[in-house]
């Protein structure tokens, strides 16, 4: 039943694709105003999703028409390193979907050189002093963020591609950081970690785009699980996957009935409160790496999990017959606190999606 189920919505989900490469062209979505996904400039830190998205259906497909459209994307954003731009611990997300994938699928030694550079552009941002990657660009020197543990699979990537270990230094150190500073006992994590960054020293938590310092913003979650299952795949490192399998447990545990959940587990009356489909997707397919990882007993409690949140995400926000809608996936929220982008189609919740659903669709290449 299940391999019925997916092959329908894997077809839908081409088809609904499709209509957004016509649509889209070289516009680089983020979020939809109306229905309508706005066109971002290239060195904010979702636009590698679009062209991910593409290689994605190209591999699984190999329909020239996806890989013409997502072949340039890399070129385009490498342009952000040559003039004034605002580059900085995303670059994984925007490189890794173009130029790495663009590299693997296509032996295209352009993407790759992109690629090495960008990892080598992210491994500048580490501090030594206190073991993290420093985020965004403005006067808070010192602070790091979860959303980091998805951009160490270039890192991770680079150390593979040339042989030099300093790459994969970098990201077991900044994981082990997390480890450390951002995880919980129980299996939470918060957004942003602050540190004093001459002496490297933690400072404290901070809520960021989560409700509160000690809450648990459900697509930091997301992003915990899916790159602690990461750095176990490049690394073996026991400690990682188990890191990965206490996250999960905890947004498995705290799901709503309805198997999406709010914008952060711990708000106040959470039922009244914001989805975030893009939390679901993300951790969706971050489970189906937690479960590859493990055996057949132990595996099923997390692809069984990522089936629940991809059944809801299907049946319940996707938007299948609705052609004015250009996002895949409905019910996203990019950050409550500031009141940005609530109850909207969000390009790296769609991208999550396609993902995971291609994953159990057979897909076996990798972006992240």
């Amino acid at each position: 039943m299940e391999e019925a189920w997916v092959s329908s919505v894997w077809e839908r989900l081409l088809s609904k694709i499709d209509g957004m490469k016509n649509e889209l062209q070289h516009k680089s979505p983020h979020t939809t105003v109306n229905g309508v996904y706005d066109d971002m400039r290239l060195d904010w830190w979702t636009s590698g999703f679009w062209p991910g998205i593409l290689w994605i259906v190209y591999d699984m497909t190999k329909d020239e028409s996806y890989r013409e459209a997502a072949w340039g994307w890399d070129e385009r954003i490498e342009q952000c390193f040559v003039k004034p731009s605002n580059l900085h611990h995303d670059v994984g997300f925007q490189f890794l979907p173009t130029a790495v994938i663009k590299y693997k699928l296509t032996n295209d030694e352009d993407g790759c050189r992109r690629g090495l550079a960008a990892a080598n552009f992210l491994a500048g941002r580490f501090n030594p002093a206190g073991k993290f990657l420093r985020a965004w660009n403005q006067e808070m020197r010192g602070w790091s963020i979860i959303d980091s543990m998805m951009n160490l699979s270039i890192l991770f990537w680079a150390a593979e591609q040339t042989g030099d270990p300093r790459f994969r230094h970098i990201a077991t150190a900044h994981a082990d950081t997390v480890l450390r500073c951002f995880a919980r006992g129980d299996g939470t994590v918060c957004h942003i970690a602050s540190f004093d960054p001459e002496t490297g020293a933690f400072i404290e938590a901070l809520g960021g785009q989560g409700y509160a310092p000690d809450s648990a913003w459900s697509r930091g979650q997301a992003w915990a699980l899916y790159g602690l299952a990461n750095a176990y795949r490049y690394t073996g490192e026991q400690r990682y996957l188990r890191a990965a399998q206490l996250v999960a447990h905890y947004f498995l545990a705290a799901l709503p009935e309805d198997g999406v959940p709010p914008w952060d587990f711990r708000v106040p009356a959470a039922e009244t409160e914001p989805k975030d489909t893009s939390a679901a997707a993300c951790a969706a397919s971050g489970m189906l790496e937690i479960a590859a990882s493990l055996p057949e007993q132990e595996a099923c409690l997390y692809r069984n999990g990522a089936v629940r949140m991809l059944r809801a995400l299907a049946d319940g926000y996707a938007t299948w017959d609705e052609p004015e809608q250009q996002g895949i996936l409905r019910g996203g929220t990019g950050n409550k606190p500031a009141g940005q982008n609530v109850n909207v189609s969000l390009i790296y919740g769609d991208y999550f999606f396609a993902e995971a659903i291609a994953k159990l669709k057979g897909w076996e290449n990798r972006i992240f």
